[in-house]
């Protein structure tokens, strides 16, 4: 089989997740600077078999989607365009961050490494694949 990556979008940094070729566990891959996201995920899947790449959709209490659209949007078409093989989705992530807060608080991480907002990015797109996941299974 092949992996499911998972991206948490952001217009200065992207957090990216993958799962294992079962497609059973999802775990964080790193985080990258949104300007360096496509020619990062074009290197990933010439190395790696991916079969299909979840974003997360930003979307307000209201359901209504969030103003980080207008970025996102653009992004994913050129993401398709560039990789016309690989299946591109999206899972909303209301409450992503609120999550990965909560789970480093959970894990007992120290008040400095719960600042790094890299690490929110990179558990926040975890969070958005394993929720992806749940939903397949279920």
């Amino acid at each position: 089989m092949s992996r499911i990556l998972a991206i948490d979008y952001g217009r200065k940094r992207t957090g990216i997740a993958v799962t294992d070729t079962m497609q059973i566990i999802a775990g964080g891959l790193t985080t990258v600077a949104t300007h360096e996201l496509l020619d990062f995920l074009l290197k990933y899947v010439r190395t790696e078999s991916v079969e299909r790449i979840i974003v997360g959709l930003p979307r307000q209490m209201d359901n209504e989607l969030s103003e980080s659209m207008k970025y996102i949007e653009p992004f994913v078409r050129n993401l398709k365009k560039s990789l016309p093989d690989v299946n591109v989705e999206y899972v909303d992530e209301r409450f992503t961050s609120v999550l990965a807060h909560r789970t480093m608080l959970e894990a007992g991480l120290k008040k400095k490494a719960r600042q790094n907002k890299a690490l929110v990015d990179e558990i926040s797109a975890t969070i958005i694949l394993q929720t992806y996941l749940e939903n397949k299974r279920y």
